[in-house]
């Protein structure tokens, strides 16, 4: 299951939230103000153990505030239940 970690607060999170709901595609989300452990789950992720978010957690990969196309070549490299997604279709 994809992992999304953010705020409720921020716009860019909700653009991540509403992108994957419109994917059908399932994933936790993480609130990393509202909840303490969130937050320093997030935190060991990165070297600067700072609150980098919006991070979404992939399989294996992390990625930090992703464009479009770099969340859907992530998304389309694991195999993801009850999920498959073909860029092509997103291009129409």
């Amino acid at each position: 299951m994809l992992k999304l970690f953010g705020s409720m607060e921020c716009h860019k999170t909700n653009y991540y939230k509403s992108l994957l709901a419109d994917m059908r595609l399932p994933y936790q989300f993480l609130d990393v103000v509202q909840n303490k452990k969130n937050a320093e789950a997030l935190k060991r992720l990165y070297k600067s153990e700072k609150l980098n978010f919006p991070t979404l957690i992939i399989g294996e990969k992390r990625l930090r505030n992703p464009n479009k196309e770099e969340l859907l070549k992530w998304i389309n490299k694991i195999n993801t239940p009850n999920y498959e997604h073909n860029s092509r279709q997103e291009k129409t």
